[in-house]
């Protein structure tokens, strides 16, 4: 697949004709250190499946550092619009704190950013019906019980009739209790598929995208042994790094009409 991508730029390239998409992917305005993580993030690949479209009216939940964020920002830039819900301005939490006032001097860091909104994640997100799509990639593990049930709630109410809503997870075995997901950091598609039509959504499609069969899920830390968290250190590092990011699932809603 990814020898078939690098042919189909190429060939795009040689005619004059451009993608947006690939060219959001491969811009340098990316951080190099978060290029490094598409081998195993596939953003051209998974943002294609979510048929994101560079008109929408996006919202990605949860951003952390922006690695999703350097991608939609670019690829919105001109006739779209992002939205960014972030953890809460004023929460008393101070990592949550941190990280929201390190994502917005990124978001003042670069041009290409500066049409992205950012909101509270335990807002409404934006006005109802107004979104195209919302995207969440790697949160559902802490959002596990009412937090979830609301960010899923506050999703629907803001996208149209249609609209899409784009998941990817860490991916649980089935049969996984509750309060494994929650000391793992892993979420069966069970679970999540589950939520989510509790809150009016329909399942589209599955993709094995970001799948990684080397994942055995069975680790010290978590999923956060394995990089880019690395939590366990210097301890079988390398077998760590041989196995890569997590198996993932990715899962595509829609709003029912």
């Amino acid at each position: 697949m990814k020898n078939f991508l690098i042919l189909y730029f190429i060939l795009l390239s040689s005619f004059g004709f451009s993608d947006p998409l690939s060219d959001a992917v491969q811009s340098t305005e990316r951080d190099t250190n978060n290029v490094l993580r598409d081998v195993h993030r596939n953003p051209y690949e998974t943002l294609s499946f979510f048929e994101i479209k560079p008109s929408m009216t996006v919202i990605e939940l949860s951003p952390g550092g922006g690695w999703y964020t350097e991608i939609l920002a670019n690829y919105l830039n001109k006739s779209g619009n992002l939205i960014a819900a972030h953890f809460a301005k004023n929460s008393s939490n101070a990592y949550l704190k941190n990280s929201r006032n390190n994502f917005e001097k990124k978001m003042d860091s670069k041009k290409i950013y500066k049409k992205v909104k950012i909101v509270d994640l335990n807002s409404n997100l934006a006005a109802p019906e107004t979104v195209d799509a919302v995207l969440t990639f790697r949160n559902l593990h802490n959002w596990l019980g009412s937090t979830m049930d609301k960010i899923f709630m506050n999703s629907y109410k803001s996208l149209k009739p249609g609209g899409i809503f784009g998941v990817v997870e860490h991916r649980a075995a089935s049969g996984t209790s509750f309060e494994e997901m929650k000391k793992s950091g892993y979420v069966t598609e069970e679970h999540a598929i589950k939520i989510a039509k509790k809150h009016g959504f329909e399942l589209v499609k599955k993709s094995e995208i970001n799948s990684n069969a080397q994942d055995t899920k069975n680790y010290p830390k978590g999923v956060w042994t394995l990089p880019p968290s690395l939590r366990m250190k210097d301890v079988n590092k390398e077998k760590y790094l041989n196995i890569g990011e997590s198996d993932r699932m990715t899962l595509l809603f829609r709003k029912v009409l």
